[in-house]
């Protein structure tokens, strides 16, 4: 969607999308933090990684453009969607993703960025490409565009997000034990955390709901299970800074 607002220079909406999952780091075996990234097959920075988007159709709206987008790039369909922030700087005068506009025009791109978070099994169904690669969040090349600034932005906003609000739920399955929970965090987090403690404080919290069932097939005790509850408090999109 294009806005024209002078002679030279047109506003464009282009929506993007960062979608963090949890998988084994490559060489630590640790659980971490991973993105998919799109190659630019065509100018500018054709070549280069960039985030999975695309220009706002007329005739969709935000969120279903940036559904339709990680569908037809990575075959995903996240059951978390949640637009996180607006880039829209006034040097932001590059055309990205939008090969329809007149080259000769100084066109400013503003970009609605949406996050994703996926589950395990939603990302053993993701669709590996030729163009399409995922990358540890933490170790990301040289991205196109500002695409770099808008990944770092997301992962301050999830380390920040997941210690005070039950957003661990969308990485996790219906039912989760106390350390599946934990796991998440330190993952999210890149850091230990004392289970005695994170047991208090994640009981303290009452966003979790005891299942009264167990945790079967172990050797030894087996864990309590628990689930969130059933419409875990939600924030409008983020301030940036």
């Amino acid at each position: 969607m294009t806005v024209a607002t002078s002679i030279d220079q047109r506003v464009s909406l282009a929506v993007s999308t960062v979608i963090f999952a949890l998988r084994p780091h490559p060489d630590t075996k640790l659980v971490t933090l991973w993105l998919p990234l799109v190659r630019r097959i065509r100018e500018p920075h054709q070549g280069q990684w960039a985030l999975p988007g695309g220009p706002l159709e007329s005739d969709e709206d935000l969120a279903s453009s940036a559904s339709h987008t990680l569908q037809r790039t990575t075959g995903l369909e996240p059951g978390y969607l949640e637009q996180l922030y607006a880039f829209g700087n006034l040097d932001r005068s590059h055309v990205e993703h939008i090969e329809s506009l007149d080259p000769t025009l100084n066109d400013r791109v503003v970009s609605i960025v949406y996050w994703a978070l996926v589950q395990p099994d939603e990302v053993a169904r993701a669709v590996d490409g030729e163009n399409v690669e995922w990358f540890v969040a933490d170790e990301l090349p040289p991205l196109a565009f500002d695409h770099t600034e808008i990944v770092d932005y997301a992962l301050t906003r999830l380390r920040a997000k997941i210690t005070y609000t039950p957003i661990a739920h969308a990485f996790l399955p219906p039912e989760f034990t106390l350390a599946e929970l934990r796991a998440v965090h330190e993952a999210v987090l890149r850091t230990n955390l004392d289970p005695a403690n994170f047991r208090r404080q994640a009981l303290a919290s009452k966003t979790l709901v005891p299942t009264g069932t167990c945790l079967q097939g172990t050797s030894h005790r087996p864990p309590a299970l628990f689930r969130f509850e059933a419409d875990p408090p939600t924030t409008t999109p983020e301030e940036r800074r």
